[in-house]
């Protein structure tokens, strides 16, 4: 009896730390860190590391905008693996899965790729995490709001945790499926299909 409890116990115990790695592993994926990488090595560039003018911020702005644009729309790319081992990536619609190939496969159930709730959850979120990281960099502090630079290292410290909790709680009720840029799906298209969506991210 105190086996079978102690075995019990340690199953639970295994669940709970597969749930709490696959929350990490959505929310690494969430994260758009191509994104990110990209805007952290050319804003310095065009804000003049923080000296900026009036035409270096409209710049700066625009790069902003383009980058939040590419966290929303990356979430919503997804891939599947063929027959032969070929990926092929594609956008999720609100009907299905549109390959950016144009090419088709009988064997992969496009319409399982279909656009769900929670891919809007993750977009969101995806854009909330990049403003945060980019509008707490030291440039754009000092280039758009240099008042505010007294507390952008108590912000600094509150805010990833905060956003990091609350990505990683959405990670756990909608779990992030999708094999997007970056992420290429690992299954065939057999296997993908009968669990229904093995979506994307970036």
């Amino acid at each position: 009896m105190a086996t079978q409890t102690s075995t019990n116990s340690s199953t639970s115990t295994v669940n709970v730390k597969d749930k709490l790695f696959a929350a990490v592993g959505n929310l690494i994926k969430l994260l758009p860190t191509g994104t990110v990488f990209l805007y952290q090595f050319l804003n310095p560039i065009l804000t003049n590391n923080g000296n900026c003018s009036t035409a270096n911020k409209y710049v700066s702005s625009v790069l902003f905008a383009l980058c939040g644009l590419s966290c929303f729309f990356s979430t919503f790319t997804d891939s599947y693996k063929d027959e032969q081992g070929k990926i092929h990536y594609g956008i999720a619609t609100f009907k299905g899965f549109w390959p950016t190939s144009g090419a088709t496969h009988s064997s992969v159930d496009l319409k399982s790729y279909r656009i769900q709730v929670g891919d809007f959850f993750h977009a969101i979120l995806s854009v909330i995490v990049f403003c945060v990281i980019s509008l707490l960099d030291a440039n754009t502090v000092e280039c758009f709001y240099p008042s505010f630079e007294s507390t952008e290292k108590a912000l600094l410290k509150a805010l990833p945790p905060v956003i990091g909790s609350i990505a990683a709680a959405v990670s756990v009720v909608f779990p992030y499926k999708r094999h997007g840029l970056g992420y290429p799906s690992n299954s065939s298209s057999s296997s993908s299909t009968s669990k229904s969506v093995q979506p994307s991210n970036a």
